[in-house]
């Protein structure tokens, strides 16, 4: 079996969350290790079945093996699509409404731990940072010939860098005299953009570069609503989203739109009683996020910035 560790953060919670029904049909949007996938497919009945996402060819093929007792007992299906195509990819499979889907966001750790595949600042390898490998656009276009100004927005919005131009322009200097090739050497320009005394703390400097360009490449927030849109309109009524964020991009994004769906809108001033068709068709199972215990914390380093954020459609 192809080697994958990657150890799930908040798994009991996430799945906890779906409340899942044996008989129900359900949607890991981030098959990865297939650590959800088995707490859920351990859940289900004969009538039960999950459609596992996953456009990395990678854990498909270990979960091919990993989960070979679910395919064999078909209450299994491995969807290879990124899952904003959620809708669209079930419709193929005659699925129209679901009972839960569980979302395990950012890159997993086998994906960061694969040096080929140019994720790491702490591995030398070409600049790729594709999720999906078949796709066109990787890092190595992104910065060699992406404008200054388009960079300057990613560094900005997608790594919340406050030295997004110097680092910018470091780039456009060093990619003007020869194209840069490497993470290794990409990490190295970051670095030297920013001031030493920053350097000395807040982790590797290069980190929030290659966040930003790595969620630029695979369109990772453009991805996620598209999604979660998709996912909360084919929920059926007693349905659940768990969505387990790792960084404040993304859960800023399901936090503003589980909110958009559990709020109560326009109505007027004074009335004493909210009329049923006035009331949202969502509620927050858990008002603030669920974070990892102490346990977890202490035995996987990947835990310390997860949340998890569950809705449910009430009617």
């Amino acid at each position: 079996m192809t080697e994958f560790n990657h150890v799930t953060v908040l798994l009991n919670e996430a799945v906890t969350g779906l409340n899942v029904k044996p008989n129900g049909i359900y949607v890991d949007a981030t098959l990865g290790g297939g650590g959800h996938s088995e707490q859920i497919l351990k859940q289900l009945t004969d009538g039960g079945h999950l459609f596992a996402f996953d456009q990395d060819q990678t854990a498909i093929d270990y979960n091919q093996e990993h989960l070979a007792k679910y395919l064999q007992s078909k209450q299994l299906t491995f969807v290879q699509r990124n899952f904003r195509e959620l809708k669209e990819a079930l419709a193929e499979q005659k699925v129209s409404r679901i009972d839960g889907i569980v979302y395990d966001l950012g890159v997993s750790s086998p994906q960061f731990d694969d040096a080929k595949r140019g994720f790491s600042y702490q591995y030398d390898a070409p600049l790729d940072m594709r999720m999906n490998q078949q796709q066109s656009l990787d890092a190595k276009i992104v910065v060699n010939q992406w404008p200054y100004a388009k960079l300057v927005q990613i560094l900005n919005r997608y790594g919340e860098e406050k030295f997004a131009k110097p680092i910018a322009r470091a780039i456009e200097k060093q990619r003007a005299i020869e194209p840069i090739q490497t993470t290794l050497q990409l990490a190295q320009i970051v670095k030297d953009s920013i001031p030493a005394a920053t350097r000395r703390h807040g982790g590797h400097p290069a980190k929030r570069s290659f966040q930003a360009i790595r969620i630029a490449v695979n369109d990772e927030l453009g991805a996620l609503e598209e999604s979660l849109e998709q996912a909360l309109s084919i929920l059926n009524v007693g349905g659940r989203i768990s969505a387990i964020t790792f960084q404040s991009l993304e859960d800023r994004l399901v936090k503003a739109l589980f909110r958009e769906n559990t709020t109560l809108k326009d109505v007027p001033a004074g009335l004493p009683v909210i009329p049923a068709k006035m009331q949202p068709d969502f509620k927050l199972v858990n008002r603030k996020p669920i974070l990892p215990g102490a346990t977890e914390l202490q035995q996987n380093r990947r835990a310390h910035s997860a949340k998890l954020r569950i809705i449910e459609k009430i009617k």
